[in-house]
């Protein structure tokens, strides 16, 4: 009999990554196996380019189906991409016997969004004695490397 893992989720995300992003199409295989662990933010269709504890690194294609009446990518559909960045950074850092929530979204947006964007967030976890709120920001740029937008993430973390 195989003993059940104790893995947090985030190990059990990084070793989902280890074992699919060097296959052939496996970044894509990841953005699949993604969209159907977390549904809503697979309807983006993200690619994960990079993804280690404490930092994530997210593509989204510019497509119809995610652009608005300003013909440039929809604010949610950033606010999506954001979110799921910042969140996969930092589930990979939260270790075992710590709850964590999203409290608040604020996301600024700088300029329209159109082509490839790329979201990157990086993640270092407090030391935690009692429940703490913890901002995780994300940036979005474009293909020219322009900030198109900014979200802040407050999370409420607490040791079990």
């Amino acid at each position: 009999m195989i003993a059940p893992t104790q893995n947090t989720p985030g190990e059990r995300m990084l070793e989902l990554w280890r074992r699919t992003h060097t296959l052939p199409f496996g970044t894509r295989l990841f953005g699949i196996l993604l969209g159907r662990l977390v549904p809503y933010s697979g309807s983006i269709a993200p690619r994960v380019l990079a993804l280690e504890p404490g930092f994530a690194r997210i593509e989204l294609r510019d497509r119809p189906r995610l652009r608005n009446h300003l013909n440039s990518i929809h604010a949610i559909a950033l606010a999506n991409l954001g979110e799921l960045t910042s969140g996969l950074a930092m589930t990979t850092v939260l270790t075992a016997g710590v709850k964590a929530i999203v409290t608040g979204i604020q996301i600024d947006y700088a300029k329209k969004a159109r082509g490839r964007i790329t979201a990157e967030s990086r993640v270092t976890l407090p030391k935690l004695k009692s429940e703490t709120e913890h901002v995780v920001r994300a940036e979005m740029r474009d293909e020219s490397d322009a900030v198109v937008a900014q979200l802040a993430v407050r999370w409420r973390l607490r040791p079990e």
